[in-house]
């Protein structure tokens, strides 16, 4: 019996749900018509550039500015710093469904006064300084100017030293950038400093002390700023750029802030490139942190690549190492697995490598000489470069190099401070390599140890393998 009550009272609810539904529908208005979505607008009174929409239907309204920002009521403003031709679309909305209607607005004249976006603020210092934010290579800072591969987010190839480049033409200069108009003043004081596959664009262009060129060069004076609308890229006009020249005048903000800004930008002679700058504010001191130096100390370094060992090397962006099975067990080296060392075929290849960076400053004193066994294929492919070519690949594609580095420095293969090379060495069997560093025993910065197989200035790729690295006992 309670089971036939139970289910006449679900019966019952059901019946006043769709009853309910029923009623629902029958009240529903009607849907909104085109009169409903009409609307006007004009200019303010305090500023062109601040338009006041209307639409007094009484409906639920919806506004889209076509400037990315949105507004709901039945009269709403609209502000638009910078000149154009914006798509306005109001949506009415009535419980019987909803309409649009779209409606252009142009925008004669940029008004800076409006703009309060936070990139541009960054930039140009805002509304608050008209005359503009200027600003300059930060040449005291590790870092400041490097270059790496297209795809990279840092300088992994190279970085320049703290005031590396003095005397290039690329500190001297200044960049300002100005709200008012997006203007972008480029004060070179005479000189800029550019890649070598530019030099033949500028009149009296010289080698540069520090490395490829500077030439004379004064800016235009009407150059122009912009950046894209995902605040990602900043373009300078035809004329101008910024720091070293490479052909393109278009950057990717890597980073921005009030005081600093980090830039990545490409090489219209080489596409692979990806170059680098930072800048800092005009007048910008960087607060100084304490510098806790490495102990300075000496301990094990070995890898045998069939245990764990103490020395994990790790490649750079062009060369890696990996665990591998031993391609000519022989007495000499009769481990199971070695290390498979690859280098990148193509530019920035012939500057491949495996580092170990430690955690310390290595004592020499007492223990300064390495050991490792190598296998240098002959099947590594050097006939790539041209007949005139080959025979001198061949033979610097016989060596290996190791390098002691410190990572202050700039710690990668521009940036050499200690390097013992063997070369003209023998192909497709094992050989044993001593590298004696006695003669910087006296050293006390290196923090890094370098190894780099196939020698550099080519760019040809190669396999090669490796096994029981080790610094050699007192």
């Amino acid at each position: 019996m309670k089971k036939i009550i139970y289910n006449l009272i679900v019966l019952m609810c059901m019946a006043a749900v769709f009853a309910a539904c029923k009623e629902d529908t029958n009240e529903l208005g009607p849907v909104p018509s085109a009169s409903d979505v009409e609307f006007t607008f004009a200019p303010s009174a305090e500023n062109d550039n601040i338009l006041n929409f209307s639409s007094p239907s009484g409906f639920l309204k919806i506004w889209d500015f076509g400037n990315g920002k949105s507004a709901q009521g039945d009269n709403v403003k609209g502000t638009y710093p910078v000149k154009g031709t914006y798509t306005v679309t109001l949506t009415v909305y009535t419980s019987g469904g909803s309409a649009k209607t779209s409606k252009e607005v142009v925008i004669a004249e940029t008004d800076p006064t409006l703009l309060d976006i936070p990139v541009y603020n960054k930039l140009t210092g805002g509304n608050s300084k008209p005359e503009g934010k200027t600003w300059v290579v930060d040449a005291a800072t590790k870092g400041h100017f490097g270059l790496g591969p297209k795809a990279s987010t840092g300088p992994e190839w190279y970085q320049a030293g703290a005031n590396e480049k003095a005397g290039s033409g690329l500190y001297n200069d200044k960049y300002t950038f100005k709200l008012a108009g997006f203007a972008y003043v480029m004060n070179t004081a005479g000189d800029v400093y550019m890649n070598g596959g530019q030099a033949a664009n500028f009149p009296g262009s010289t080698p540069s002390p520090v490395g490829d060129f500077m030439a004379p060069y004064t800016a235009p004076t009407n150059l122009t700023w912009s950046v894209t609308d995902d605040n990602k890229f900043l373009s300078i006009s035809s004329g101008g750029f910024i720091g070293y020249f490479t052909g393109v005048n278009t950057y990717e903000i890597m980073s921005l802030t009030d005081d600093e800004m980090f830039l990545k930008y490409y090489d219209n002679v080489n596409g692979e490139f990806a170059w680098y700058i930072r800048l800092i504010r005009e007048g910008y001191v960087r607060p100084t942190e304490p510098v806790v130096p490495k102990e300075y100390k000496i301990e094990d370094i070995s890898q045998n690549f069939d245990g764990v060992g103490s020395a994990n090397f790790t490649g750079d962006s062009q060369g890696s190492i990996v665990k591998y099975d031993n391609p000519a067990p022989v007495p000499i080296n009769t481990s199971a697995k070695v290390g498979k060392y690859v280098k990148a075929d193509g530019q920035g290849g012939e500057y491949a490598n495996i580092q170990l960076p430690l955690k310390y400053r290595m004592d020499l004193r007492a223990r300064n000489v390495f050991k490792l066994k190598v296998f240098i294929p002959s099947y590594n492919d050097y006939t790539k470069v041209g007949a005139e070519d080959w025979q001198s690949y061949k033979t610097l594609q016989k060596q290996v190099s190791m390098k002691l580095q410190n990572s202050l420095l700039g710690g990668n293969a521009y940036t050499t401070q200690a390097e013992v090379k063997q070369t003209g060495l023998e192909t497709d069997k094992w050989l044993e390599l001593t590298f004696d560093f006695s003669a910087f025993a006296d050293r006390e910065d290196f923090d890094k140890v370098v190894i780099q197989i196939g020698g550099e200035a080519i760019f040809t790729g190669g396999i090669f393998f490796l096994d029981d690295v080790e610094l050699l006992p007192e």
